[in-house]
C-alpha cells in the first residue's frame, strides 16, 4: 500500500538513510553546493567521493562522462580541479524506489487526530519510516494498520510525514492525512514557522543560562552515516539554528530545553556536541561515557546505573505547534517525559541535592 503514503519533502532530526534507487526519466539534483573561499585545488572526483554517500571513483567517473556533474554550469572531466567559490551540481536519472508499506498491528499512542492530521507520541526504539534494514516494525507500518481498521467504509486516506525524529528519540510527530495537509505542513516546516520544543539531558554545566547555536551542519566528511558541524559553511553544510535554555543544573549534567529554528538531521545532537555538551547516553556523538564528573568508583557506578535505565540519548520531543492546515488556527500539543528519562532525572536530583522530586517539566 505504498501509494497511500505521500513522500515527505522535509524532515526533522532523523537517522541517515541511504536511498534505494532505480532508473528513472528526468534528471534530478542529488547534490548541490558552492565551495568555500578557502577551498584548496582538488580533483573533482576526489572532492565528490568524500561528500556523496556510496560514491566510488567509477561511479563519479561515469557521472562525469554522462555530463551529470556541472561546475559553474559547465561539464568537466575527472582531472578538473575544484577551486574556491565554485558552484557544483550533481544530477541523477535514478529515482527513489517506492517500498511497499505492510500494515502491522502495534500499539500507537495517539495524542490527537482529526480528518487532516494525526499526532503520535513516539516511543524509543521505533523507526519512523521503512528503509534499508528496517522494513517492518516502523511507525508507518503501525499507522497503516490503524487506518485500515478506522477507514473500512470510506477507504484509506493518503497520509504523509512532514518530518521525522530519530529512532531513539521519544515524543511528538505529526502525520498529514491528506495531500493538502501534507503540502501545508511541509511548507510550514520549510518556512521554519513550526514550534518544536525538545527536552534533553546533556553532559556538563553550561556556562550560559540560554543561548543560540548557529552553526551549519552536514554529513561527516569521513563517516557518512553521522553528521558534523562546519563553522565555515563548507562541505555542503546547511544553515542550522538551535536555541537552548537551562532548566535545571546537576553539576555534571544539565537539563535543557531546545527550540529548533531549522530541522537538520541530528541537529540537536550534533549542535550540543559542538558546544562540548553531548547528550547523555548518545552513543553516536560521545555521550555514552563519563564526560564530566569525578574519578570515584561510586560515581562510575551511579553513571552505569543511569545508562542501564536509559539505553539511548536523553532527548524528548515535548511540544509541537503549527497552523492547522484546514482551520488556519495555531494549535500546540504537549507530551509528558517518558519513564526512563523521568527516572534518571530523579536519580540526578538525589545524587546532587539529596531531594527526590520537583514539579513536572512543563
Amino acid at each position: 500500500m505504498s501509494e497511500d503514503f505521500i513522500p515527505e519533502d522535509t524532515w526533522d532530526d532523523e537517522e541517515p538513510e541511504e536511498d534505494v534507487i532505480e532508473a528513472g526519466d528526468e534528471p534530478v539534483i542529488r547534490f548541490e553546493m558552492t565551495t568555500s573561499a578557502k577551498q584548496e585545488a582538488l580533483r573533482i572526483d576526489k572532492f565528490l567521493m568524500v561528500r556523496l554517500v556510496g560514491a566510488t571513483r567509477n561511479k563519479v567517473q561515469q557521472a562525469l562522462d554522462d555530463g551529470m556533474i556541472l561546475v559553474n554550469g559547465e561539464k568537466v572531466k575527472s582531472n578538473y580541479r575544484v577551486r574556491p567559490l565554485e558552484h557544483i551540481v550533481v544530477y541523477d536519472t535514478r529515482r527513489v524506489e517506492s517500498t511497499e508499506i505492510i500494515p502491522e498491528e502495534m500499539p500507537l499512542n495517539i495524542a490527537y487526530e482529526d480528518d487532516a492530521v494525526m499526532l503520535i507520541n513516539k516511543p524509543a526504539g521505533m523507526v519512523v519510516h521503512p528503509a534499508c534494514g528496517n522494513y517492518s516494525g516502523t511507525l508507518v507500518n503501525g499507522i497503516s494498520w490503524y487506518l485500515q481498521q478506522t477507514h473500512v467504509e470510506t477507504g484509506l486516506p493518503r497520509v504523509g510525514l512532514a518530518h521525522r525524529i530519530d529512532k531513539d528519540t521519544t515524543g511528538l510527530i505529526v502525520i498529514a492525512k491528506s495531500e493538502h495537509a501534507m503540502q501545508d505542513l511541509s511548507a510550514q516546516f520549510k518556512a521554519h514557522t513550526v514550534h518544536r520544543r525538545y527536552i534533553a539531558l546533556v553532559w556538563g554545566d553550561l556556562e550560559e543560562d540560554e543561548g543560540t547555536i548557529n552553526v551549519p551542519v552536514a554529513r561527516n566528511v569521513r563517516f557518512r552515516k553521522i553528521m558534523d558541524t562546519f563553522p565555515d559553511g563548507d562541505h555542503g553544510s546547511k544553515e542550522a539554528i538551535t536555541h537552548y535554555k537551562v532548566l535545571e543544573r546537576f553539576n555534571y549534567t544539565t537539563l535543557v530545553e531546545l527550540r529548533l529554528e531549522t530541522g537538520r538531521t541530528h541537529q540537536i545532537r550534533v549542535h550540543m556536541k559542538h558546544l562540548g555538551h553531548p547528550l547523555f547516553g548518545d552513543t553516536t556523538y560521545g555521550g555514552d561515557r563519563i564526560v564530566k564528573g569525578t574519578v570515584f568508583s561510586k560515581y562510575k557506578q551511579f553513571i552505569d546505573n543511569c545508562f542501564s535505565i536509559m539505553k539511548r540519548q536523553a532527548l524528548h520531543a515535548k511540544e509541537l505547534g503549527f497552523k492547522h492546515p484546514v482551520t488556519g488556527e495555531f494549535v500546540k500539543f504537549d507530551s509528558e517525559l517518558p519513564a526512563d528519562m523521568t527516572e534518571i532525572l530523579e536519580k540526578w536530583r538525589r545524587y546532587t541535592t539529596g531531594t527526590l522530586s520537583r514539579e513536572p517539566i512543563s
